[in-house]
């Protein structure tokens, strides 16, 4: 099965199904010498885990990390990190009316049908739970992103149709995390809430979409055509499950905008290098980073899974069925999608990082042939 692995030089492998024994991956191309410890990880896991809040699924897994290999007194060796992440709370039995019925709007059919067969308890390696590995593997990306002075951070800003006003990078560090919907804008945050209570009540869904920022992006990140920063950056968020959307800069907005009030002037920074004046392109200029600051927008779909009876064909019976899905799902995916959009993006920015040389893929002290480096485990004999 193909389509598991991200990243050029800084790769990601994933495996694990949904009600499998266990979720985790293989973070390979890590420089040697990043403090690295399974708390650093578990913070952004526990930001995604079910059961967070009352607009979450009620499935109760504690996402504790556990680090297998690629360290060595908390430091990374440079050899492949190992992460796994146990299922403990897998009820897969509610799903077995879907085994010859696929779930109207999920991967079940198109699953069988690629395959043959298929993980069928909680959407196998198609559920959404498989991102729990994108974000353990991000938060090491985001580790080495700050020690190049990279900072990324998302938010919620849309609901159904309730817009959150735009908002500073400072206040979406700020604020973002005190409410259930992760909204940086409290007000409208409220009304986010409310309205997804709303459609939870009905035993419906609803969607969203997430604005993302990095800032401290050097420029030069990217390569024209196929490698540019945006295709690369719009193949990682099309990946996030429900993704029906990705836009950086004006996005969607730029088809009414003219060439005149679209470009960027250039004047001179105060390092005498030219920079834009404004930045309309999000950061991104003929699929290079500009140097300033990357920012854009992924629109999720409302949740497939909801409680309301639906109509299913099963091929093994040949009958038309009303069915419902009675698992624990999100009524709006959005609020734990944050975490994950964040990892998508550090993984894409350290990728590139590391194509162009920003970082040393040997070590992160950048002292190629430096052997007693104090990161180097000791000999107790010598203490």
């Amino acid at each position: 099965m193909n389509g598991n692995r991200f990243g050029r030089l800084f790769q990601v492998t994933t495996f694990g199904e949904s009600h499998g024994e266990a979720m985790g991956c293989t973070v390979s191309g890590c420089p040697a010498g990043l403090e690295l410890s399974e708390e650093d990880i578990q913070a952004d896991l526990d930001r995604r885990k079910p059961g967070q809040s009352m607009i979450t699924t009620s499935r109760g897994e504690p996402d504790d990390v556990s680090i297998k290999s690629g360290i060595q007194d908390g430091y990374t060796t440079g050899t492949p990190i190992g992460l796994v992440i146990q299922n403990k709370d897998a009820r897969s039995g509610k799903y077995e009316p879907f085994i010859t019925a696929p779930r109207p709007s999920h991967g079940d059919f198109t699953y069988s049908a690629k395959f043959g067969t298929r993980n069928w308890g909680g959407g196998g390696r198609s559920s959404a739970r498989e991102t729990v590995n994108w974000v353990a593997a991000g938060a090491i990306a985001k580790k080495l992103l700050e020690r190049e002075g990279i900072e990324l951070k998302a938010h919620v800003n849309q609901i159904d149709d309730i817009e959150a006003p735009e908002v500073s990078f400072d206040q979406i560090k700020k604020h973002s995390e005190e409410n259930d919907v992760r909204c940086a804008h409290p007000e409208t945050a409220e009304r986010m809430q409310e309205r997804i209570e709303e459609y939870q009540e009905e035993g419906d869904s609803i969607g969203g979409s997430i604005y993302f920022e990095a800032q401290g992006v050097p420029v030069g990140l990217g390569a024209p055509r196929f490698d540019s920063l945006s295709a690369r950056l719009g193949q990682a968020m099309m990946a996030v499950p429900a993704t029906t959307a990705f836009e950086f800069g004006l996005g969607r907005e730029a088809r009414e905008w003219t060439g005149k009030e679209r470009n960027d002037d250039w004047e001179f920074g105060e390092d005498g290098d030219p920079v834009p004046v404004e930045n309309d392109h999000g950061g991104i200029q003929g699929g290079i980073s500009s140097g300033e600051p990357i920012y854009g927008e992924v629109t999720l779909h409302a949740p497939t899974s909801i409680p309301k009876s639906q109509q299913t064909a099963d091929w093994e019976t040949g009958e038309i069925k009303e069915e419902q899905v009675i698992g624990r799902h999100d009524p709006v995916l959005p609020p734990r999608g944050v975490p994950v959009v964040e990892a998508m993006l550090a993984l894409t920015l350290v990728d590139f990082m590391l194509l162009s040389g920003r970082l040393n893929p040997d070590r992160v002290d950048d002292s190629p042939g430096e052997y007693d480096t104090e990161y180097h485990p000791s000999n107790p004999e010598n203490e």
